[in-house]
């Protein structure tokens, strides 16, 4: 399936119907009087939430989107049926901007939750409403209104509470496959990984944690270097941040760095993130690199450093378990 995480679209409220001029022509009633209903209001436009969408892939094939108009006013005073709303599905996470203006007109985060972006238009008078003292036999109704119409600009930011992020090929997604019942594509090359994977983990509790692994931060992401700039706002509504640094670099401390400095240069708080370092490829480095590289690493961060190997799972429990307590807002033992 593609990720998509942009999309603009059109949305069209419906008109409400016309009203209706309209007078009674009974056998037995002489002076009738003016019997027409008014319009029926037009369907609105309603966007959801929801848990089963991943991506805004949907909308790259549909862009145009209409409520149902208003039905006219009927005799008899008989009021015309109502446009049936039209409700779009959309991931949670998702921020509809108005296109033109950029302003943000809602962030659908919890599942169920509703926006209503476009109103349809009100239905017209018939003529029995202009009935009075004055005017016994109006022989005019007003039109439906029209919906209201937006041209909207749809972005999607993964809901996640652990963001796993480091250099192509540092092993994030060998890592969520290992913690997680998620398979992404993994290979030995950079940017195996051209999308982001969410993993569901389980706490001790038997409650789920969503971890997101953000693809294609290098140097330079955040101006749009490589695929990071891209991925950098998924990381946006994490709570913790797991950078993991692979042991096998050339420079495991450049590398650190690097990431350091894009989250900087990005913004938004992102430096700023609880963050968890993770040393990874343990089963691939002799023990006094390891230890050399973890020295460094401490002294430069104010982070837990954890040493771990994500292919054979070694120290895997004691970094989740370091987690679910940063999560839940305990210090480290």
């Amino acid at each position: 399936m593609q990720f998509i995480d942009r999309a603009k679209i059109e949305v069209i409220a419906g008109n409400g119907g016309d009203g209706m001029v309209a007078f009674r022509r009974e056998k037995y009633v002489p002076a009738g009087g003016p019997a027409g209903g008014n319009g029926g209001r037009g369907g609105s436009v309603i966007l959801e939430a929801v848990e089963h969408l991943q991506t805004l892939l949907d909308f790259k094939y549909k862009r145009i989107f209409k409520a149902e108009d208003g039905k006219r006013g009927g005799s008899n005073n008989c009021t015309g049926a109502s446009g049936q709303d039209l409700c779009i599905q959309v991931p949670c996470g998702t921020m509809i901007y108005e296109a033109e203006t950029e302003n943000l007109l809602g962030d659908l985060i919890e599942p169920g939750q509703t926006l209503c972006i476009a109103k349809g238009g009100t239905g017209g008078l018939g003529n029995k409403h202009f009935l009075s003292n004055r005017n016994r036999a109006p022989d005019y109704a007003l039109p439906g209104k029209e919906g209201e119409q937006h041209h909207l600009r749809l972005e999607l930011k993964l809901i996640a509470e652990v963001g796993i992020i480091g250099l192509p090929n540092a092993g994030k997604s060998t890592l969520i496959a290992s913690l997680s019942a998620a398979r992404p594509k993994i290979a030995d090359y950079p940017f195996t990984t051209l999308v982001p994977n969410l993993g569901v983990v389980r706490k001790p509790s038997g409650d789920g944690t969503v971890f997101a692994d953000i693809p294609g931060l290098i140097a330079g992401a955040h101006e749009g270097v490589g695929l990071g700039h891209d991925f950098l706002r998924h990381i946006e509504r994490t709570r913790l941040l797991l950078h993991l640094i692979d042991a096998t670099a050339e420079d495991p401390i450049a590398d650190y760095h690097t990431i350091e400095r894009e989250l900087e240069a990005y913004g938004r708080g992102l430096r700023d993130r609880p963050q968890i370092l993770a040393l990874n490829k343990l089963d691939a480095v002799d023990a006094e690199r390891i230890k050399e590289i973890a020295t460094e690493l401490a002294q430069l961060s104010p982070h837990s450093l954890f040493k771990i190997s994500a292919v054979t799972r070694l120290n895997l429990d004691s970094l989740l378990q370091q987690i679910w307590k940063t999560l839940e807002g305990r210090d480290s033992p």
